[in-house]
């Protein structure tokens, strides 16, 4: 995909598997089912999606996935396999050392497992000469989890970070590279952040776990992972009026690896994949 300058990729670290009542909140499984079918503990299948973003300048990676550091029983829990982030940057042609920036949406281990990685007794930066983005709030909250989301969150995967000197809080709405902004959008966290890459009148927006999937389009379909559903439902009608109106190309942190446009007839929003 091409935006402007910028060549933007999106692929999955793999499939992990959360419980389908958590995912869908207060809509009954009658429901969601139809739409996302239930493995026979409960859980459905959902990509963990990276965006490999570059100029000639830049090589951003948005999103690390699970990582490899996660213990047994937690990746047995929720169905988590072999890594592939590094796999698929290898693919693309994208050596570690060669990004420049990373960025997490947020910092749930789904999210940020790919960060680091350990070398005998250290936890190590995975991208060694990257900058590591992420709204202030969310690290406060991630560094200083309550136990409502404690079990969301793994330090290893961001506080080593810390030392490294490669730590970029930011507040708010900000523009890290020219043409590319994250937007801080209370919801699924506090410091949940999207990704938008624009060039002349062309957008690509990324979601966030606010709106995870295609599925979750409908304005009630709210996660029951998020911690201010309410923001999460101002925020999908303020989002989704503007990607329709705007005709961005929106890709989803937790659906096929696809890139697609969403578009509104009589108060329901449907996603359009585009043609690979």
């Amino acid at each position: 995909m091409r935006i402007g300058r910028f060549d933007v990729q999106i692929f999955s670290d793999g499939v992990f598997k959360p419980d389908g009542g958590s995912m869908f909140g207060v809509v009954p499984k009658a429901l969601w089912e139809k739409q996302k079918p239930a493995d026979d503990r409960n859980r459905v299948a959902m990509d963990m999606n990276c965006l490999l973003i570059r100029d000639a300048d830049n090589v951003v990676v948005v999103e690390t996935g699970a990582g490899a550091k996660l213990p047994a029983k937690q990746r047995e829990i929720f169905g988590i396999e072999t890594p592939r982030l590094l796999d698929e940057l290898a693919e693309r042609g994208v050596r570690p050392d060669e990004v420049t920036l990373v960025v997490n949406t947020h910092l749930h281990f789904d999210h940020a497992g790919g960060n680091t990685y350990r070398d005998g007794e250290r936890l190590v930066a995975t991208f060694p000469r990257a900058s590591y983005v992420f709204q202030r709030t969310e690290w406060e909250d991630a560094m200083a989890p309550n136990e409502r989301t404690q079990g969301s969150y793994a330090r290893d995967d961001y506080a080593p970070l810390e030392a490294t000197g490669r730590l970029e809080l930011v507040d708010e709405s900000v523009e890290i590279l020219p043409g590319i902004r994250l937007d801080r959008v209370q919801g699924h966290t506090r410091g949940t952040q999207t990704v938008r890459v624009s060039a002349g009148r062309e957008t690509l927006f990324f979601s966030s776990d606010f709106m995870p999937d295609r599925h979750h389009l409908p304005l009630p379909w709210i996660p029951a992972f998020d911690l201010y559903p309410l923001d999460t439902l101002a925020a999908k009608k303020a989002i989704l009026a503007r990607a329709v109106s705007e005709r961005w190309i929106v890709a989803f942190t937790h659906d096929l690896p696809r890139f697609g446009r969403v578009s509104e007839q009589d108060g329901r929003y449907r996603f359009e994949e585009l043609a690979s």
